[in-house]
């Protein structure tokens, strides 16, 4: 089965920076996407990355490129948000998510596994 775990969550000031981690456990295939989502309380969920570990592609969400950069030590099964210049707006919590297919994860956003989120406050 597989697991994923996120990690570093946090309030930050705006103009902070932080670093999400999501540990994946449990992976039977290395051709497998795994990315990040975010949702905000009463707003509806915004992709923010994934990377394909099938071709090595990076995608990013509407607004995501630039502050935002995904991260991949597949030798540990982790990956990482780097988040910079962050903003109020960016308060959410963050999903890490994993499928085999990556337009199941992206493109449909039901992706087969989701970790449990971690809480990122921006502060004004």
């Amino acid at each position: 089965e597989v697991r994923l775990v996120e990690s570093g969550g946090g309030l930050v000031k705006a103009g902070g920076s932080l670093r999400l981690s999501c540990k994946a456990s449990g992976i039977t295939r290395d051709d497998y996407s795994i990315g990040w989502f975010r949702q905000a309380p009463g707003k509806e969920r915004e992709k923010v990355t994934f990377i394909s570990h099938a071709d090595g592609s990076i995608y990013y969400g509407d607004s995501m490129q630039g502050r935002f950069t995904i991260e991949s030590d597949k030798a540990k099964n982790m990956v990482y948000l780097h988040m910079s210049s962050l903003r109020p707006e960016d308060t959410a919590n963050y999903y890490c998510a994993l499928d085999n297919v990556s337009f199941k994860l992206w493109v449909l956003q039901t992706p087969e596994y989701w970790g449990q989120g971690t809480q990122v406050t921006v502060s004004s």
